[in-house]
């Protein structure tokens, strides 16, 4: 009986190892002002902790300004969010942006970073990322 439970208990244990180095994160912006500095600072972390993450960030509503080319954090004017977006790029985060939004506000896709993605609906994809097991964060 205890080589039994030795026999779950270490199939347990590769399971949550397996699912923890495939872990599955979407962040969802959708305030810019509010967001995007500490959202940029938390996505850095998580991947300084779990490098293998998949990491999606999706952003609509003023959660786009900050994906905007130039945008600047508007408390620090030091900080351009372009580079550090390329950066995170680099190491694997994806960074998709509501088209729906964007033709709510008449924005223009070359308006944004070269490294962001686009999204028909950035609550739709937030759903289906849900539904292929990603967790949710809001920053």
């Amino acid at each position: 009986m205890n080589l039994r439970h030795l026999a779950t208990a270490t199939l347990l244990a590769a399971t949550a190892t397996l699912t923890w180095a495939q872990d599955k994160v979407v962040y969802h912006f959708d305030n810019s002002a509010t967001q995007a500095t500490s959202g940029i600072r938390t996505l850095r972390n998580y991947l300084d902790v779990a490098p293998k993450t998949t990491l999606v960030v999706v952003a609509l509503g003023d959660g786009v300004n900050f994906l905007m080319e130039g945008a600047k954090d508007p408390k620090n004017p030091n900080i351009e969010y372009g580079p550090l977006i390329s950066d995170l790029v680099a190491r694997g985060v994806k960074f998709e942006i509501c088209e729906l939004t964007l033709s709510l506000l008449n924005m223009k896709k070359e308006q944004f970073v070269m490294d962001a993605a686009f999204t028909p609906s950035g609550v739709v994809r937030i759903g289906q990322l849900q539904g292929q097991g990603f967790g949710y964060i809001k920053p």
